[in-house]
Protein backbone atom coordinates (compact mmCIF):
# COMPACT_ATOMS: atom_id res chain seq x y z
CA UNK A 1 0.00 0.00 0.00
CA UNK A 2 1.09 3.67 -1.09
CA UNK A 3 1.19 6.10 1.83
CA UNK A 4 0.61 9.57 1.35
CA UNK A 5 0.48 12.15 3.97
CA UNK A 6 1.30 13.15 7.70
CA UNK A 7 2.13 10.99 10.85
CA UNK A 8 2.95 12.92 14.15
CA UNK A 9 5.20 10.90 15.57
CA UNK A 10 6.54 10.80 19.40
CA UNK A 11 10.62 11.57 19.43
CA UNK A 12 12.32 10.12 22.38
CA UNK A 13 15.15 12.43 23.51
CA UNK A 14 18.24 10.96 22.02
CA UNK A 15 17.20 10.46 19.05
CA UNK A 16 17.85 12.73 15.83
CA UNK A 17 14.73 14.02 13.52
CA UNK A 18 17.00 12.11 10.52
CA UNK A 19 16.68 8.68 12.78
CA UNK A 20 13.06 9.16 12.77
CA UNK A 21 13.10 9.98 8.78
CA UNK A 22 14.86 6.65 8.36
CA UNK A 23 12.67 4.48 10.56
CA UNK A 24 9.61 6.16 8.87
CA UNK A 25 11.09 5.57 5.54
CA UNK A 26 11.71 1.66 6.44
CA UNK A 27 8.41 1.28 8.39
CA UNK A 28 6.00 2.43 5.40
CA UNK A 29 8.02 1.67 2.66
CA UNK A 30 8.29 4.88 1.01
CA UNK A 31 11.64 6.84 0.19
CA UNK A 32 9.73 10.46 0.10
CA UNK A 33 9.92 11.16 3.71
CA UNK A 34 10.73 14.32 5.49
CA UNK A 35 10.07 16.19 8.60
CA UNK A 36 8.72 19.11 9.44
CA UNK A 37 11.83 20.88 11.49
CA UNK A 38 14.44 19.86 13.38
CA UNK A 39 13.70 18.67 16.82
CA UNK A 40 16.86 18.61 19.10
CA UNK A 41 18.67 15.31 20.09
CA UNK A 42 18.21 15.70 23.74
CA UNK A 43 14.24 16.92 23.30
CA UNK A 44 11.29 14.60 23.26
CA UNK A 45 7.88 14.84 21.56
CA UNK A 46 6.00 15.51 18.44
CA UNK A 47 7.69 15.27 15.18
CA UNK A 48 5.41 15.56 12.18
CA UNK A 49 6.45 13.17 9.31
CA UNK A 50 5.63 13.95 5.73
CA UNK A 51 5.45 10.50 3.78
CA UNK A 52 5.04 10.31 -0.18
CA UNK A 53 3.63 13.52 -1.90
CA UNK A 54 3.10 15.27 1.46
CA UNK A 55 6.94 16.67 1.68
CA UNK A 56 5.78 18.80 -1.01
CA UNK A 57 4.00 20.60 2.20
CA UNK A 58 7.01 21.10 3.61
CA UNK A 59 6.69 25.11 3.54
CA UNK A 60 3.00 25.16 4.93
CA UNK A 61 3.65 23.13 7.47
CA UNK A 62 7.04 24.17 8.56
CA UNK A 63 5.98 27.87 9.54
CA UNK A 64 3.50 26.88 12.56
CA UNK A 65 2.95 27.86 15.51
CA UNK A 66 4.76 24.96 18.48
CA UNK A 67 4.32 24.77 21.71
CA UNK A 68 6.89 22.98 24.43
CA UNK A 69 7.16 22.27 28.21
CA UNK A 70 10.48 23.30 29.39
CA UNK A 71 12.48 22.52 32.49
CA UNK A 72 14.84 26.12 33.33
CA UNK A 73 17.62 25.56 35.70
CA UNK A 74 18.84 28.31 37.27
CA UNK A 75 22.80 28.08 38.78
CA UNK A 76 24.95 26.84 36.33
CA UNK A 77 25.24 26.91 32.45
CA UNK A 78 26.56 24.58 29.69
CA UNK A 79 28.28 24.81 26.56
CA UNK A 80 25.46 23.46 24.47
CA UNK A 81 22.73 25.13 26.64
CA UNK A 82 21.18 21.88 27.46
CA UNK A 83 21.79 18.97 30.15
CA UNK A 84 24.23 17.31 27.47
CA UNK A 85 26.81 19.81 27.46
CA UNK A 86 30.05 20.55 29.85
CA UNK A 87 29.32 22.99 32.18
CA UNK A 88 30.95 26.22 31.62
CA UNK A 89 29.69 28.32 34.33
CA UNK A 90 28.35 27.95 38.33
CA UNK A 91 27.03 30.59 40.55
CA UNK A 92 25.17 30.26 44.23
CA UNK A 93 21.76 31.55 43.53
CA UNK A 94 18.17 31.04 44.85
CA UNK A 95 15.95 31.99 42.76
CA UNK A 96 11.94 32.85 43.22
CA UNK A 97 8.59 31.61 41.50
CA UNK A 98 8.18 35.36 41.78
CA UNK A 99 11.55 36.68 40.76
CA UNK A 100 11.25 34.51 37.28
CA UNK A 101 7.11 35.22 36.28
CA UNK A 102 8.53 38.91 36.83
CA UNK A 103 10.49 38.78 33.98
CA UNK A 104 9.43 36.57 31.81
CA UNK A 105 6.14 39.69 30.55
CA UNK A 106 9.58 40.96 28.69
CA UNK A 107 10.49 37.92 26.58
CA UNK A 108 6.90 37.74 24.79
CA UNK A 109 6.34 39.39 21.43
CA UNK A 110 8.65 40.10 18.53
CA UNK A 111 12.45 39.12 20.16
CA UNK A 112 15.64 38.56 19.06
CA UNK A 113 17.78 35.23 19.20
CA UNK A 114 21.33 34.19 18.37
CA UNK A 115 21.59 30.66 17.24
CA UNK A 116 23.47 28.68 19.66
CA UNK A 117 26.55 27.44 18.36
CA UNK A 118 25.68 23.64 18.98
CA UNK A 119 23.06 23.80 16.59
CA UNK A 120 21.64 22.75 13.05
CA UNK A 121 22.02 25.73 10.83
CA UNK A 122 24.86 25.85 9.10
CA UNK A 123 28.05 27.84 8.01
CA UNK A 124 29.78 27.83 4.86
CA UNK A 125 27.88 24.82 4.11
CA UNK A 126 28.71 23.25 7.53
CA UNK A 127 26.34 22.77 10.01
CA UNK A 128 26.79 24.57 13.35
CA UNK A 129 27.20 21.76 15.74
CA UNK A 130 30.17 20.39 13.89
CA UNK A 131 32.18 23.59 13.79
CA UNK A 132 31.49 23.91 17.33
CA UNK A 133 32.47 19.98 18.17
CA UNK A 134 35.68 20.74 15.87
CA UNK A 135 36.90 23.84 18.20
CA UNK A 136 35.99 26.18 15.29
CA UNK A 137 33.39 27.94 16.74
CA UNK A 138 33.60 29.47 20.02
CA UNK A 139 30.77 31.46 20.79
CA UNK A 140 27.04 32.59 19.39
CA UNK A 141 27.66 34.38 15.96
CA UNK A 142 25.83 37.84 16.04
CA UNK A 143 25.25 38.13 12.08
CA UNK A 144 22.80 34.79 12.80
CA UNK A 145 20.92 37.03 14.64
CA UNK A 146 17.12 36.65 13.99
CA UNK A 147 13.73 37.89 15.03
CA UNK A 148 11.16 35.40 16.53
CA UNK A 149 7.99 35.28 17.76
CA UNK A 150 7.08 34.27 21.65
CA UNK A 151 3.44 34.20 21.82
CA UNK A 152 2.96 33.12 25.07
CA UNK A 153 4.94 31.81 28.35
CA UNK A 154 4.55 31.10 31.67
CA UNK A 155 5.48 29.43 34.47
CA UNK A 156 3.63 26.02 35.39
CA UNK A 157 5.32 25.13 38.60
CA UNK A 158 8.58 24.90 40.73
CA UNK A 159 9.85 21.62 40.45
CA UNK A 160 12.89 22.01 42.85
CA UNK A 161 15.30 24.70 44.39
CA UNK A 162 16.33 26.92 41.30
CA UNK A 163 14.13 24.83 39.13
CA UNK A 164 11.03 25.50 37.16
CA UNK A 165 8.62 23.98 34.62
CA UNK A 166 7.56 26.45 31.98
CA UNK A 167 5.53 26.91 28.69
CA UNK A 168 5.98 28.31 25.58
CA UNK A 169 4.06 28.89 22.58
CA UNK A 170 6.58 30.34 19.65
CA UNK A 171 6.60 30.93 16.00
CA UNK A 172 9.22 28.43 13.87
CA UNK A 173 13.29 28.78 14.64
CA UNK A 174 12.64 29.72 18.39
CA UNK A 175 15.64 28.06 20.49
CA UNK A 176 14.17 27.38 23.74
CA UNK A 177 17.73 26.49 25.34
CA UNK A 178 18.61 29.98 24.33
CA UNK A 179 15.46 31.59 25.84
CA UNK A 180 16.57 30.12 29.21
CA UNK A 181 19.55 31.45 29.18
CA UNK A 182 18.52 34.61 28.41
CA UNK A 183 16.03 34.28 31.04
CA UNK A 184 19.12 33.76 33.18
CA UNK A 185 21.04 36.92 31.92
CA UNK A 186 17.97 38.68 32.71
CA UNK A 187 18.46 37.85 36.18
CA UNK A 188 21.81 38.24 36.87
CA UNK A 189 22.46 34.04 37.01
CA UNK A 190 23.38 31.15 34.56
CA UNK A 191 20.76 29.28 33.30
CA UNK A 192 20.35 25.92 31.01
CA UNK A 193 17.69 23.55 29.93
CA UNK A 194 17.93 20.26 31.29
CA UNK A 195 14.80 18.78 29.70
CA UNK A 196 12.42 19.89 26.49
CA UNK A 197 9.18 18.75 25.60
CA UNK A 198 7.61 19.71 22.14
CA UNK A 199 3.68 19.39 22.66
CA UNK A 200 2.52 20.89 19.92
CA UNK A 201 3.44 21.42 16.15
CA UNK A 202 0.73 22.92 14.19
CA UNK A 203 -2.12 20.59 14.35
CA UNK A 204 -0.21 17.72 15.72
CA UNK A 205 -0.34 17.78 19.52
CA UNK A 206 1.07 15.33 21.82
CA UNK A 207 -2.00 12.97 22.43
CA UNK A 208 -2.16 11.82 18.89
CA UNK A 209 1.80 11.33 18.49
CA UNK A 210 2.88 8.02 18.01
CA UNK A 211 6.19 5.98 19.27
CA UNK A 212 8.64 4.48 16.53
CA UNK A 213 7.71 1.16 18.81
CA UNK A 214 3.89 1.69 17.92
CA UNK A 215 4.08 2.53 14.43
CA UNK A 216 6.30 -1.20 14.08
CA UNK A 217 3.44 -2.40 15.19
CA UNK A 218 0.96 -1.00 13.16
CA UNK A 219 2.57 -2.16 10.23
CA UNK A 220 3.03 -5.37 11.17
CA UNK A 221 -0.89 -5.63 11.83
CA UNK A 222 -1.60 -3.97 8.77
CA UNK A 223 -2.61 -0.69 10.20
CA UNK A 224 -0.55 2.23 9.24
CA UNK A 225 -3.71 3.59 7.22
CA UNK A 226 -5.18 4.47 10.35
CA UNK A 227 -2.33 7.13 11.33
CA UNK A 228 -1.70 8.82 8.16
CA UNK A 229 -3.35 12.06 8.67
CA UNK A 230 -4.42 12.77 5.00
CA UNK A 231 -2.53 15.96 3.30
CA UNK A 232 -5.70 18.14 3.12
CA UNK A 233 -6.45 17.94 6.56
CA UNK A 234 -2.90 18.29 7.39
CA UNK A 235 -3.20 21.92 5.44
CA UNK A 236 -6.97 22.69 6.78
CA UNK A 237 -6.18 26.05 8.28
CA UNK A 238 -5.37 26.86 4.61
CA UNK A 239 -9.25 28.26 3.14
CA UNK A 240 -10.93 25.47 1.01
CA UNK A 241 -11.75 26.43 -2.96
CA UNK A 242 -14.21 23.68 -3.92
CA UNK A 243 -14.59 23.86 -8.03
CA UNK A 244 -18.15 21.95 -8.38
CA UNK A 245 -18.93 20.86 -12.70
CA UNK A 246 -15.53 21.90 -13.81
CA UNK A 247 -15.08 20.60 -17.14
CA UNK A 248 -12.60 18.58 -18.73
CA UNK A 249 -10.98 20.81 -20.30
CA UNK A 250 -10.29 22.96 -17.60
CA UNK A 251 -9.07 20.21 -15.61
CA UNK A 252 -6.81 19.25 -18.06
CA UNK A 253 -5.15 22.76 -18.13
CA UNK A 254 -4.83 22.63 -13.77
CA UNK A 255 -3.26 19.11 -14.56
CA UNK A 256 -0.67 20.25 -17.13
CA UNK A 257 -0.24 23.40 -14.81
CA UNK A 258 -1.73 25.91 -16.71
CA UNK A 259 -4.47 28.68 -15.23
CA UNK A 260 -7.99 28.22 -15.68
CA UNK A 261 -10.50 31.59 -15.56
CA UNK A 262 -12.13 31.99 -11.65
CA UNK A 263 -14.60 34.16 -11.43
CA UNK A 264 -14.39 34.81 -8.27
CA UNK A 265 -14.20 37.92 -7.26
CA UNK A 266 -14.05 37.09 -3.01
CA UNK A 267 -10.36 35.95 -3.79
CA UNK A 268 -7.68 37.96 -3.42
CA UNK A 269 -4.74 37.32 -5.96
CA UNK A 270 -1.94 35.62 -4.47
CA UNK A 271 -3.81 34.37 -1.61
CA UNK A 272 -3.05 30.32 -1.13
CA UNK A 273 -6.27 28.12 -1.51
CA UNK A 274 -6.83 24.31 -1.37
CA UNK A 275 -8.30 23.48 -4.41
CA UNK A 276 -10.84 20.83 -4.93
CA UNK A 277 -12.58 19.86 -8.23
CA UNK A 278 -16.15 17.90 -7.64
CA UNK A 279 -14.77 17.14 -4.31
CA UNK A 280 -11.29 15.42 -5.24
CA UNK A 281 -8.54 17.35 -3.64
CA UNK A 282 -6.35 18.78 -6.23
CA UNK A 283 -3.68 20.80 -4.03
CA UNK A 284 -2.72 23.87 -3.31
CA UNK A 285 -3.21 27.01 -5.68
CA UNK A 286 -3.35 31.52 -6.07
CA UNK A 287 -4.94 33.52 -8.08
CA UNK A 288 -2.60 35.40 -11.02
CA UNK A 289 -3.12 37.91 -13.44
CA UNK A 290 -4.20 34.92 -15.76
CA UNK A 291 -6.22 32.53 -14.07
CA UNK A 292 -6.63 30.48 -11.15
CA UNK A 293 -2.96 27.98 -10.76
CA UNK A 294 -2.34 25.11 -9.15
CA UNK A 295 1.19 25.76 -6.99
CA UNK A 296 1.42 22.35 -5.44
CA UNK A 297 0.11 19.63 -7.41
CA UNK A 298 -1.29 17.17 -4.88
CA UNK A 299 -4.18 15.42 -6.80
CA UNK A 300 -4.69 11.47 -8.35
CA UNK A 301 -3.69 12.25 -11.58
CA UNK A 302 -0.06 13.42 -12.33
CA UNK A 303 1.28 16.43 -13.69
CA UNK A 304 2.02 16.02 -17.38
CA UNK A 305 5.47 17.23 -18.45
Amino acid sequence: MAFEGIVSVLKPPGMTSSDVVVDVRRIFGEKRVGHTGTLDPAAAGVLPICIGRATRLFDYLVDKKKEYLAEIRFGASTDTGDAYGVVTETKECSVTHEQLVSVLPEFIGEIEQIPPIYSSISMNGVKLYKLARRGEVTAPIEERKRRITIHALECVEKLAENSFLIRISCSKGTYIRTLCMDIGRRLKVPAYMPFLLRTESGRFKLDDAHTIAELRELGEAGMLDTVVVPMDEAVENIPALRLDGLSARHRRLLVNGAPIPCGLDSIAEGEVKRIYADGDFLGLGTLGSEGLHITVWLGKEDLQK
